[in-house]
């Protein structure tokens, strides 16, 4: 998730709720080839990890399987335990460049483009959607299958739907019938409105698939994974929010706006009582001191 997983992020989830996989914020692999060297610089911010996040899967985009072999010998380089290639982002500034869910619609060059990544030696797998402007599992999913992945993160939704409709996991059910009539080991991961890992595991349970993966679901919430997942309150959200911020201007302070961890404000106050105020004071930060000053004072005066 751009600009949401950073490697801040990564960092108190590991520390607070750690799942059993972590994926990276997607990096464009022809960037990582292509950029100046302060382009470059600014895009291995994205690929900074910590030994506590492991395992670690550095995602990836990029049409160009030249490119791709490039970057995945890097992030091997890099000590990541796999590579993810994404293939269903819907924003149109990736699709422009032929990749995200772009990618369904020229199921070759998506081949090419793992298989470019396979010559690193690190696992590979890709996270799709069912289908460009329909569903097309018969023909995009066995097409994947074919390259022998690790896994397969499927969303179960097209990509005319973005996130407009409910997830169909149904859908996901059909994925794991196919995997296993082509009798590959690839590993079937679940995608889309998973709410908790106790809705996930009814998932897993319902469609047969061997996973599945959460993302808006752990906004503001880094004990998703915890046993205490829940019984948080508001004095323990308010530090972690401050460990988060300060790990921020640490980790990312020099390449990324501030303005980012604006929205995990938001994610970590929702459902708490009385913290409008609170709320529009921390919009106007502008960096972890001032955050600070503004919670302690909160806390001071309840």
């Amino acid at each position: 998730m751009a600009d949401v997983t950073d490697a801040a992020f990564r960092r108190i989830i590991a520390k607070y709720g750690k799942p059993d996989v972590t994926w990276t914020e997607f990096v464009s692999a022809d960037g990582l080839v292509r950029a100046t060297p302060e382009g470059k610089a600014k895009l291995m911010k994205d690929l900074v990890y910590d030994e506590s996040e492991r395992p670690i899967v550095a995602q990836l985009f990029s049409s160009n399987p030249e490119y791709m072999e490039q970057a995945a010998y890097l992030v091997r380089d890099l000590g990541f335990d796999g590579i993810d290639i994404n293939m269903g982002c819907p924003d149109k500034s990736i699709e422009k460049q032929g990749c995200g869910a772009a990618m369904m619609r020229y199921p070759e060059k998506a081949v090419a483009v793992i298989r470019a990544a396979q010559k690193s030696g690190l696992p590979v797998s890709v996270k799709t959607r069912i289908g460009y402007n329909k569903n097309e599992i018969e023909t995009w999913i066995p097409k994947l299958l074919e390259t022998n992945l690790a896994a397969l993160t499927v969303h179960c939704r097209t990509r005319k739907e973005m996130s407009k409709v409910p997830a169909r996991w149904e859908h996901i059910k059909e994925v794991v019938d196919i995997r296993n009539r082509m009798g590959v080991n690839t590993l079937i991961i679940g995608n889309g409105d998973v709410e908790s890992v106790e809705d996930g595991k009814l998932k897993v349970a319902e469609t047969g698939c061997d996973g599945v993966m959460l993302g808006r679901a752990i906004f503001g919430n880094p004990w998703l994974f915890s046993i205490d997942h829940g019984t948080q309150n508001m004095e323990q959200k308010l530090k972690v929010l401050l460990e988060h911020t300060k790990l921020f201007d640490e980790l990312l302070g020099d390449t990324k706006s501030f303005a980012l961890m604006k929205k995990h404000f938001k994610s970590y106050l929702a459902g708490l009582e009385n913290v409008h105020d609170l709320k529009l004071k921390l919009m106007e930060t502008n960096n972890s001191t001032e955050v600070e000053a503004i919670i302690t004072k909160f806390m001071e005066t309840g």
